[in-house]
């Protein structure tokens, strides 16, 4: 089966975009969607006329705070009964109380950071729900993390468009290089956590 992101994203058009943005924003399901390289790659198809990069960059933007704050609810209302059960082998409370408390310090960072991570991008909000942050505190950094990454990556991918010629022919390494960057994090933070680990 021939995999084309490029026209899979033409042929879901604007409302498929923003429906996979609002879904890896916060949904359990869109942990797996590829929200880094389908915002590059419409960005990119913008620039060639297929779409309005102002109505694709607003929509994704509104989309991706919207997907954030059901996420913070989810987490927020059915995650805090968590604190309520006893202490088993998966579950165990004291991670809750610091996740609480890392929200607490570090909340604003991680939801804006959160933002440029596969996987993490989609339970940040969830767990920020969980540990009870502020709402007042999540809802800014939301809008602000929500804006450079969904109007940043559009007009990435719309301006590099404008600058090379038949940019549909470089889409697949493009999206390649994306995907490999945005998993950057994770390996670095999983490296550093293994030599921490053989150290103690």
């Amino acid at each position: 089966m021939h995999f084309n992101l490029e026209e899979i994203i033409i042929k879901i058009g604007y409302l498929g975009i923003w429906a996979v943005v609002f879904a890896e924003s916060g949904l359990f399901i869109g942990f797996c969607l590829p929200g880094d390289s389908l915002l590059f790659t419409a960005g990119l198809l913008s620039s060639q006329g297929i779409f309005n990069i102002f109505t694709l960059g607003f929509g994704c933007f509104v989309c991706a705070v919207l997907g954030d704050n059901v996420g913070y609810a989810t987490g927020y209302r059915f995650g805090r009964k968590l604190f309520d059960k006893e202490d088993g082998w998966f579950f165990k409370k004291k991670h809750l109380v610091k996740t609480e408390k890392f929200y607490g310090k570090h909340g604003s960072k991680a939801i804006i950071l959160a933002r440029f991570v596969p996987i993490v991008r989609t339970f940040a909000p969830i767990i920020a729900g969980i540990a009870a942050m502020r709402y007042r505190t999540f809802i800014k950094y939301n809008l602000v993390g929500g804006f450079i990454w969904a109007i940043g990556m559009t007009i990435s991918g719309y301006y590099l468009g404008t600058k090379i010629p038949d940019p549909d022919k470089y889409i697949l390494p493009i999206v390649l290089v994306i995907i490999l960057v945005s998993f950057l994090p994770i390996i670095v933070h999983f490296v550093q956590a293994k030599l921490e680990d053989d150290l103690e």
